[in-house]
């Protein structure tokens, strides 16, 4: 059964990709076995099938293919298609908002931060240093 389903989950890959390159006008890039499936998918289209019965088809086509590539022997075990379930409308729609700005939170001990030296008096320092740095080094 594991090769089964390993065996499904890359049919549905491939098929998948295959199928955007050949909407990309990429068919010809494709390796022959690629082109041989989407032929054949091509074909099931014309034969009045849904797009979604030949991608099934296709697939399970593929399916079996991929099995017996694997190692898996006799016939391939029937896999359930998976079917997703229709999104239920339940007519309720979320507004996401920003949140309102908190204030600044002050120190843990409650007393108000520190003001910053301001840039100027900072360069300036800096500035006092260097040059007595120069003056006493000569």
């Amino acid at each position: 059964m594991l090769i089964a389903r390993r065996a499904d989950t890359r049919a549905r890959a491939d098929f998948a990709t295959w199928k955007m390159l050949a909407k990309l006008n990429g068919f010809t890039a494709l390796p022959a076995e690629a082109q041989n499936f989407l032929e054949g998918y091509r074909q099931l289209l014309l034969a009045r099938m849904s797009e979604a019965d030949a991608s099934e088809a296709t697939i399970q086509l593929m399916y079996k293919s991929y099995y017996a590539e694997m190692g898996g022997s006799g016939t391939p075990p029937e896999i359930p298609s998976r079917a997703s379930e229709p999104a239920t409308d339940s007519g309720k729609v979320t507004a996401f908002r920003r949140p309102p700005a908190r204030p600044k939170q002050q120190a843990a001990s409650g007393q108000a931060a520190k003001p910053r030296l301001p840039v100027a008096l900072i360069f300036i320092c800096l500035a006092i240093v260097y040059v007595s740095i120069r003056y006493f080094w000569r």
